[in-house]
């Protein structure tokens, strides 16, 4: 079984082989959406460009509404032979007896890489590259897929074939036929019903009969809607977006699941397959694509920085090491640097080499980016925190497109507690970028919360959890709504409990008042904000004596620095809770969950005697 998925989750860019440096010469072809880095010659690198701009233009014309487009171009390293892919490949793959990879499709949240090996041979050897390239293009839709029907276009396109005059679509995949054919299929309930927590997802065996069966059902819906005038697959889909459960909605859509199963069982049984053959009209236009050659010092730069982000630290740094001798204001290699040292824990480096990256090259907006949001991890202090904003104002500006820039823009506003307004404009720009990405949205609704508009922040979190993708990620954003929800009912108790007892104190009133004496009164308002006007300060040690009373007040003391420190918030609900090196497993409840915990306090020192400062922010810490 070929290599199916490879999902890398970085934080910077470019690409890599290894410390050996060789003599051969090194091209970079960019085109309109993609960059080829090869060691090859310049016009088989041409040639790598336009297959990957005409299979871009298939997809394009195969989903119109899909953005086919990442926000910057995707990074092709197309190399020669099985030698230069094994410097690059994952370390699993070097053991003895382990297949040999013929492509690989690295997605990150901010960039995206395609690794080629270009003497492969078969009828498709860039399979694994169709295959997330179909996740890609499906994961910027605005319609959320089920997982059977996600993979199983993603198998239905891996075997796509580009030749000069025609693309073969649909193809059947040998292994997928036999696979089934030698074992029961799923029940359709339990293919339908199968999540990312599934073990049919996940275990070899089990999953290798997911996959198989998701792209028969898939390939039998595409031939026969397109064989009736018929669109079942769109139907269900609208369906499972208007929140009816993926079983129900395919009975829905479908019909009898136990006729299906049989029809089912029938395709696959059958002794051949249809497949689609489209006229070569994926024709691009090549005057478009500029070559040139590029150096051994910046080809070494683009494979430390691959090598970093395949967990091969020791080979990556045996090729910055050596660039940096040769070329000490190496942008690239500052931000591989960067990346290492923040993957080691080590922030103050890490910072330090994005800043000066930032320094030599104020253009690159990843570099500004991972500058601001690690500056952000290590202290945000009033020294700081201008060139924190700048950073990420210039990422936004650099790249437009780029979600995670507008989303920390927001975090940053939201934290100093100030410009609100373009604050949430960023929220919303992050959202409106990526759609489905959880996290932007319940930092939206911390940021409403803070703007005291909890309805807006409750109509925000029920969007996210149709969103969510595991039962964890549910968890933790219905505790967040239930947080919401009780605040909103212990302050409408309180201002119902003013209003009785100003009634009462007014009939009081009334009934000893001359009958000309005036009656006064006025609407309780919400309890006041804390008062944000002293020294900010950070502090770093464990959380203990945490306490909370009605209605949302909470003390806590800070143990395990130079000394214990108080310190308060009158509304727990609005503070800025952030976890640093590791993912909490569900949403954490403040006056129950943070007692123990180590955690980097932010706070505004207050004159109050029973606290040092009222909190604005807790990153927790492992």
């Amino acid at each position: 079984m070929f290599l199916r998925s490879f999902a890398v989750f970085l934080l910077i860019a470019v690409n890599a082989t290894l410390a050996g440096a060789k003599a051969d010469p090194w091209v970079e072809v960019r085109t309109p959406h993609f960059i080829v880095i090869s060691d090859a010659s310049e016009n088989r690198a041409r040639h790598v460009a336009n297959e990957f701009e005409r299979m871009r233009a298939v997809f394009h014309k195969r989903f119109p509404k899909a953005r086919v487009d990442a926000a910057f171009p995707i990074i092709v390293l197309a190399l020669k032979d099985r030698k230069d892919i094994q410097a690059l490949e994952p370390q699993v793959y070097l053991a003895k007896g382990q297949l040999d990879i013929a492509g690989l499709f690295l997605r990150t949240p901010d960039k995206n890489y395609v690794l080629i090996r270009l003497d492969v041979e078969g009828d498709h050897p860039y399979a694994t590259v169709y295959h997330e390239y179909t996740h890609f293009v499906l994961s910027r839709d605005e319609e959320q897929m089920p997982l059977w029907l996600n993979e199983g276009l993603a198998e239905f396109f891996q075997t796509t074939e580009i030749r000069d005059k025609e693309v073969l679509l649909g193809q059947p995949s040998v292994e997928n036929v036999m696979l089934l054919r030698r074992n029961r299929l799923l029940p359709l309930a339990t293919l339908f019903s199968v999540d990312h927590n599934s073990p049919y997802y996940h275990e070899e065996n089990k999953g290798s009969i997911f996959y198989a069966e998701a792209w028969a059902l898939t390939h039998y819906f595409e031939f026969k809607d397109r064989h009736d005038h018929s669109d079942h697959l769109a139907q269900y889909l609208a369906l499972v977006n208007n929140n009816v459960d993926p079983v129900t909605a395919a009975a829905s859509a479908f019909g009898d699941l136990k006729v299906l199963e049989k029809n089912l069982s029938n395709y696959v049984a059958q002794p051949s397959f249809p497949f689609l053959t489209t006229p070569g009209s994926t024709e691009v236009d090549e005057s478009a694509f500029k070559a040139r050659p590029i150096t051994s010092i910046q080809a070494d730069a683009v494979r430390a920085d691959f090598l970093a982000y395949e967990n091969r630290a020791k080979d990556s740094r045996a090729l910055l090491d050596r660039i940096l001798q040769q070329d000490p204001d190496n942008v690239a290699a500052y931000e591989t640097m960067g990346y290492l040292a923040y993957r080691e824990g080590n922030l103050a480096e890490a910072a330090e080499c994005y800043g000066h990256a930032v320094k030599l090259d104020s253009q690159n907006f990843l570099a500004h980016y991972q500058y601001a949001v690690i500056s952000m991890q290590i202290d945000i202090s009033a020294a700081s925190a201008p060139q924190i904003e700048a950073s990420l104002r210039a990422a936004t500006k650099l790249n437009p497109e780029f979600a995670p820039a507008f989303d920390q823009l927001a975090v940053f506003y939201l934290m100093q507690n100030k410009e609100l307004d373009q604050a949430y404009l960023s929220s919303l720009t992050a959202v409106q970028l990526e759609p489905f990405n959880v996290g932007f949205r319940m930092n939206a609704a911390n940021l409403l919360m803070q703007m005291k508009r909890p309805t807006d922040a409750l109509a925000v979190l029920q969007v996210a959890a149709r969103m969510a993708k595991d039962p964890a990620q549910l968890t933790m954003i219905l505790r967040e709504r239930d947080l919401i929800q009780r605040f909103q009912a212990n302050l409408e108790r309180q201002k119902q409990q003013e209003r009785d007892a100003i009634a009462e104190s007014q009939s009081a009133v009334q009934s000893s008042a001359q009958p000309d004496e005036p009656l006064t009164g006025s609407e309780p308002a919400e309890p006041p904000e804390d008062p944000r006007h002293g020294p900010r300060r950070t502090a770093i040690g464990t959380l203990a004596d945490v306490e909370c009373s009605w209605p949302a007040i909470m003390h806590l003391k800070l143990v395990g620095g130079p000394k214990p420190l108080s310190l308060r918030t009158r509304n727990y609900y609005k503070v800025a809770y952030t976890a640093l090196n590791f993912q909490p497993s569900s949403n954490l409840k403040p006056c129950e969950d943070l007692k123990t915990m180590k955690a980097k306090v932010v706070y505004f020192e207050d004159e109050d005697t029973n606290a040092a400062g009222q909190i604005i922010a807790i990153e927790l810490r492992k």
